[in-house]
Parts: structure tokens; sequence; C-alpha cells
């Protein structure tokens, strides 16, 4: 077994607000605004302090996330923001989470577990109950690497979400900068079951659909990071060779050998190169 895709990323940042805000300067549709539910230590299902908004790709998604609650546990985002504001999740989709656990196990990573979640989503007929299946790679420095299983999936992918006015339609790549490329690649490799393999600037996790990037310089023209390790930024593949894009985005945006660059000071905190 092992991940078949690079599911989603998620973006954090101090105010949910102005970060989907940004998105929609953007072009990007996003989801209602919805509030994360975990189970407690005793089994119940409450509310925790962090809510999220999403673009919802044909191929994958954005995740805007931010505490919209400091009442209530941020589930390390806290943490994660006093780093930089910015890409600090990234996910794989995976379809037996009970048997990506055993064989996480098997090869000797201390894994706790299957981590469960739900928040509610806004459709026509009322207020469902999404819920996911999460296995977190433990002590992960990059941020919240996790393997996850959509247990109610026609409830993200709606069908009225996913056309968006920049033409987005999948998420191709994510990239980071790390100290050491390759050993980084080998322990993300170890979680998702596949195999690293060298590129010309660094090294290349390739899954079925997706894929994941690690260097030791600059991941895209101009971008610097604040800290590493670093997630920097996700290549997005759009319907039209991006010109929506550029129209809508204007001068928030620069072409760029590998196609027009949204800078981080643009999305968030993290780079968005379309394509």
């Amino acid at each position: 077994m092992s991940a078949s895709a690079l599911d989603h990323v998620g973006i954090a940042g101090p105010d949910l607000d102005a970060l989907a805000a940004a998105y929609e300067r953007l072009g990007f549709r996003l989801t209602p605004r919805a509030q994360h539910h975990a189970p407690g230590p005793d089994g119940v299902v409450r509310p925790i302090g962090t809510g999220n908004r999403c673009a919802m790709l044909r191929q994958g998604y954005l995740e805007l996330i931010a505490v919209i609650d400091p009442a209530l546990p941020s589930n390390t985002l806290d943490r994660f923001l006093a780093r930089y504001h910015g890409l600090h999740i990234v996910a794989f989709a995976i379809e037996d989470p009970e048997t990506e656990l055993a064989r996480l196990r098997a090869a000797g990573l201390a894994v706790p577990g299957i981590a469960w979640l739900e928040r509610p989503i806004e459709t026509e007929a009322g207020r469902p109950t999404a819920r996911f299946a999460r296995i977190p790679m433990p002590d992960a420095p990059e941020g919240r690497i996790q393997l996850i299983r959509h247990l109610t999936p026609d409830l993200l992918w709606q069908p009225d979400m996913l056309d968006h006015p920049n033409r987005a339609a999948a998420l191709e790549e994510v990239a980071l900068m790390v100290a050491d490329p390759a050993e980084a690649a080998a322990r993300f490799a170890r979680l998702v079951g596949v195999a690293a393999t060298a590129a010309p600037d660094g090294v290349v996790l390739p899954l079925p659909q997706g894929r994941v990037r690690f260097t030791a310089g600059a991941a895209f023209p101009g971008v610097a990071a604040p800290a590493l390790p670093f997630i920097a930024g996700v290549t997005i593949r759009t319907e039209d060779g991006a010109a929506a894009l550029r129209r809508i985005a204007g001068a928030a945006a620069r072409e760029t050998p590998g196609g027009v660059l949204v800078p981080p000071e643009h999305a968030g905190g993290a780079a968005l190169l379309f394509r």
C-alpha cells in the first residue's frame, strides 16, 4: 500500500477572513467558513479552535486555515504560526488507514494511531458533517505532514465549487526548502510508501497524482525562506495556460520560466506557481 495522490496543502495565517480575501482576489472560489471538531480523551466530539475555507480543485485542494476561537485548542497551529505564516500542512491521499498504519509501524515509525477530524459542510440540503481519518508523520520538523482518508468525499468535491474564475484545476506539486533534501525526502518516502528520485535541483517524490520537490536552494525565483525547513509553495495547473490568472492577479503576478508566479506576500505566505 502507498499514498495515491498529493491530496491537499494547508496555508495557515492569523486571520482567516484576511487569508480568504487574498485568495478570492486571486480568483479562487472558496467554500464557506467551517470550524473543525475532534474527539477528546473521553471520545466525545467537540469543536476545536481552528477553522478553514478551501479552494477545491478537480485534483486536490488548498486549505486556508486559522485559529478562529483562541479559547479552544489549536491542534498545534499556534506553534506553526510562531515560525512563519504560510504553508504548514501537506496531506497525501490513502485508501485504507488501518493498512497504512500497520505498514508504518512495521517499518519502525512510532505512529500513535489514526486521528479523527470532522467539520460541517454547507450544502443546499443542510449542514452534513465531513469526516476524515488522518495518520500524521511523528515529530515532522516541516509541519503537519500526514496521510488522509476522506470518509465523505462527495461533501467536499461538490461540482459547483470546482469552477474557479482563475481556471485553477489541479494541485500538481508542493515544494520544500530544506537543509538536506535527501534526508527529508527519505522521511517523506517512508510515510507515503513511494521511492524518491534525484532531480536537477534536489530530490523529487513522485506520486500517481502530484509530487513533492525538495531543494536546498530557492524553490521559486525570488522566494527566500524565513526559516528552514520551509514549505515554500505549490504548483497549480490551470485549464487555460494561466490566462485568466494573469488578468485577475495583474501586478501581483510575474512571469517566470516555469509559469506565472504569485509571490508569498500576495498569497498568505505561500508562493503559487500557475501553469
